[in-house]
């Protein structure tokens, strides 16, 4: 067993016991433990670091540890200058997609709104939130730190915020998703794509007073939900909008 000094920055912190908070301090590490392993068994997800230095220089995850190393891990979002050094990456390749946990069903139907796929199930267990996040390459959504910890799940998010319009910003922020949101385009109960429907095919499955006041609808073909801008919409617009601004580009 060998011994190596730990300092963690910014957020990480949160993670920590509260006797190692913002400070520098030794932890034993287990034959051949690699500085992933050592970051988790500290409480960190590895989702949740940018950036590792390992005796001042920059490294991935996979080093092994050795007597008297030292190691310091930042977030994102840090003030430390990293220009000249090698960020972690954490967000997947291509346009992002999501998988949350059982207790985020309010922050998935606001990213399926933003437009964003995201799978969804109050019946989920860790296991499979890990199958679905290594299969399709997404980035799991989770209050939960040991979900972030499985072997399977390269990309992920600790929501910190309870609110799920605070989680939407959050998470909004965290993954770049502003310039990349297509509003209303997904169904917010199956996550299936919308597409415009003429009001004279679903007049008959319509609230008198939406029939009455409304000409655009668009519909799921999976679930066969129905959907127009009325109250709701607005609200959700208004929320979008705070996240997307830029002048003169609006959802409307």
């Amino acid at each position: 067993m060998v011994s190596a000094t730990f300092r963690f920055y910014g957020e990480l912190n949160d993670f920590l016991a509260r006797e190692r908070r913002g400070r520098s301090f030794a932890a034993p590490c287990a034959r051949a433990a690699t500085t992933k392993h050592m970051i988790e068994a500290l409480g960190v997800p590895h989702t949740e670091v940018e950036l590792v230095l390992l005796n001042g220089e920059s490294r991935g995850l996979d080093d092994i540890l050795e007597e008297g190393d030292r190691i310091a891990v930042y977030p994102r979002f840090t003030t430390f200058d990293v220009a000249d050094v090698a960020r972690l990456d954490q967000r997947p390749p291509g346009r992002v997609r999501f998988v949350a946990d059982a207790h985020l069903g309010g922050l998935a139907r606001l990213l399926r709104m933003a437009g964003f796929d995201t799978i969804y199930r109050n019946t989920l267990n860790d296991a499979e939130v890990e199958a679905i996040a290594l299969d399709d390459g997404r980035a799991v959504l989770t209050r939960d730190r040991e979900l972030l910890k499985r072997r399977g799940i390269a990309y992920g998010c600790y929501v910190r915020a309870l609110k799920a319009e605070a989680q939407l910003r959050e998470v909004a922020e965290r993954f770049g998703l502003a310039e990349r949101m297509r509003p209303f385009t997904l169904c917010l109960s199956c996550n299936a794509p919308l597409r415009p429907i003429a009001k004279a095919e679903v007049r008959d499955r319509l609230p008198p007073r939406v029939a009455a006041t409304q000409d655009e609808f668009s519909t799921c073909d999976r679930c066969h939900g129905v959907f127009w801008k009325g109250s709701h919409w607005r609200r959700m617009a208004g929320v979008l909008n705070e996240i997307h601004y830029l002048p003169g580009r609006a959802i409307r």
